[in-house]
């Protein structure tokens, strides 16, 4: 599985896939192609939309993600000021690297599940959690 290290922003320092805000006029599968290309210099293909994460700040910051799972890309990853890209096997995803959210719905994604999930954090740590496997 192809990973990043966040260099900047929200989450910098932690493992996470690629991606990013949506541009207007963007799809979130335009927005999800264009950001991997900018932090890793690759073109994902084969695209599956598998989720919507919908987090929630104390501080009153929220945002919503849509997942998507790339069955392959073309180009070669390179890093980039934003991001450092990282090659795992599925079983040694380095969930402790990664937002405390991440071991509750990417292991279901991996085995094909699609999901919906809703999170509060408080900085880096998960308040609560509630995550729906269609």
């Amino acid at each position: 599985m192809l990973l990043i290290r966040k260099k900047r922003g929200l989450g910098a320092g932690k493992i996470n896939g690629p991606g990013g805000k949506i541009e207007p006029g963007e799809t979130p599968l335009q927005s999800a192609i264009r950001e991997a290309q900018e932090e890793i210099g690759v073109t994902p293909a084969e695209m599956e939309e598998r989720g919507l994460l919908h987090f929630q700040f104390t501080d009153g910051y929220s945002l919503q993600c849509t997942v998507f799972l790339a069955r392959s890309f073309t180009g070669d990853p390179i890093e980039t000021v934003e991001a450092t890209p990282m090659w795992f096997d599925f079983d040694r995803i380095p969930y402790t690297e990664m937002w405390e959210d991440d071991q509750y719905w990417l292991p279901e994604v991996l085995a094909g599940r699609k999901f919906a999930a809703w999170f509060e954090f408080d900085g880096d740590r998960m308040l609560s959690k509630d995550v729906r496997f269609a």
